[in-house]
């Protein structure tokens, strides 16, 4: 049975563009998008379409952390791959799919700072908006609840990344 829809591919693409718009003009622009992978390389890629619409064309570096797995609860954090010194001294993006208990997103902030970076800005497109959630996100595309959501990027054990909507896992 597929997932049940929260976001319509077409509220994504509204949103994204909406949030593009509100980086580009911010105070402090970031000059490189660092996406999460994997779970945030579709939400970084339209995001960083949407910004050179607004002419903020940025440079991209990714990095890749591991949380899931093939489970619906994270567990340790592990890095596949992690910034490099293109960094250094830059002003960097993060960009993730969801922000659950913040753990994933102060693993990347954390390397990212280590590695030099001049500040370090977060975007994503679901914030649970958990109080005990070990980070926070500058930007955000949708506030939802504690539902366990798949699509535009992000899955079930592997299943319905591609999907190009945000659909909710209900069994």
């Amino acid at each position: 049975m597929a997932p049940d829809v929260l976001f319509s591919a077409e509220q994504i693409q509204d949103r994204v563009r909406a949030l593009a718009r509100q980086i580009a003009a911010a105070p402090l622009m970031p000059e490189i998008v660092m996406p999460v992978l994997v779970g945030g390389f579709v939400f970084a890629a339209d995001l960083l379409r949407a910004l050179a619409w607004e002419g903020a064309a940025m440079d991209v570096e990714m990095i890749w952390l591991r949380s899931y797995g093939d489970k619906r609860v994270a567990s340790a954090i592990s890095m596949i791959a992690g910034p490099s010194e293109q960094i250094t001294g830059r002003h960097v993006l993060v960009v993730d799919g969801v922000l659950d208990a913040g753990r994933t997103i102060a693993k990347a902030v954390s390397l990212i700072q280590a590695a030099g970076a001049a500040s370090v800005q977060v975007a994503v497109m679901l914030d649970k908006q958990r109080p005990d959630a070990l980070a926070r996100a500058d930007y955000t595309g949708f506030a939802i609840g504690n539902d366990f959501v798949v699509g535009y990027g992000m899955d079930d054990a592997g299943r319905y990344r591609g999907l190009p909507y945000i659909g909710k896992v209900t069994s």
